[in-house]
């Protein structure tokens, strides 16, 4: 599948190096097969001595070499990208996107390439532990996708999804999702701290509780709520502070919260505010 494929990351930032890491790891390209793009030359120069990649500050040259083109650059920087790269991407090339928001009509028209694959990991991926929801244009070819399909596995789990509007739910929800949970957790270290435990303390307190809670929520196969009825006995002591949560609108501001991505991911990819 990929015995003669050159990856090109176009912008190489954290997920871009998370990309990079799980690719090596499952060894489908060797490293001097893949070239980071990017205006640092110290960037570029750290992630060859920590992965033996090449690296360059042109990303003609590193998209013109290659036939799988990684777009991992900021939303902001994409027009400039798409433009500076319009009509030099191989006709038999794959594009995958994991910029937030850009959809595949601009992509392919700005590039003037119309294989393209759009995605949205999270931070997780930097673990091989992510969530990634993909899809790609009518004219990704069978073996395109498959190629899609085995880059993001090496990210974590994957998901393809036939509607494009689904990646827009997806940024909000598991795109994002990460730092709804470290927020989460901040807040209850910061509650452990106020009880009288040390930082240290309620830190991993915390960190473990969540990472066996979702362990659990994974393995059991269980809807959350038949999870939390089992350790909420009536009159005790997770039923009370459930009480104040819900009381709280938890709920609620999370669903707003969740909204409030969705639409600024809309107005990332060029859509009106609803």
């Amino acid at each position: 599948m990929f015995n003669h494929s050159y990856f090109a990351f176009i912008g190489s930032g954290t997920m871009a190096e998370a990309m990079i890491r799980g690719i090596l790891d499952q060894k489908l390209v060797p490293p001097e097969r893949i070239i980071a793009s990017g205006p640092r030359v110290e960037r570029g120069q750290q992630l060859a001595a920590s992965y033996g990649v090449r690296w360059t500050t042109d990303n003609k040259q590193a998209a013109e070499s290659s036939n799988i083109v990684v777009l991992s650059v900021k939303p902001q920087v994409l027009p400039r990208v798409l433009a500076e790269l319009h009509g030099r991407i191989k006709p038999d090339a794959l594009v995958l996107s994991i910029v937030a928001g850009a959809r595949l009509s601009a992509i392919g028209g700005g590039l003037a390439h119309p294989a393209v694959a759009r995605s949205m990991p999270n931070t997780p991926a930097q673990i091989r532990s992510g969530m990634t929801v993909w899809t790609v244009s009518p004219e990704t070819g069978a073996e395109q996708r498959e190629q899609t399909r085995a880059i993001l596995s090496a990210l974590g789990e994957e998901l393809y999804v036939e509607e494009e509007n689904y990646l827009d739910m997806a940024t909000a929800l598991s795109g994002t999702g990460p730092a709804y949970v470290f927020l989460f957790m901040e807040a209850l270290i910061e509650a452990g701290v106020h009880l009288g435990f040390s930082r240290r303390i309620a830190q991993k307190l915390v960190v473990q509780t969540t990472l066996g809670s979702a362990q659990f929520a994974s393995e059991s196969h269980m809807h959350p709520a038949e999870l939390r009825n089992m350790v909420t006995s009536p009159g005790g002591t997770s039923a009370e502070a459930l009480y104040q949560l819900e009381k709280g609108g938890l709920r609620t501001v999370l669903s707003r919260a969740v909204w409030a991505a969705y639409q600024k991911t809309r107005i990332l990819g060029g859509a009106k505010d609803e």
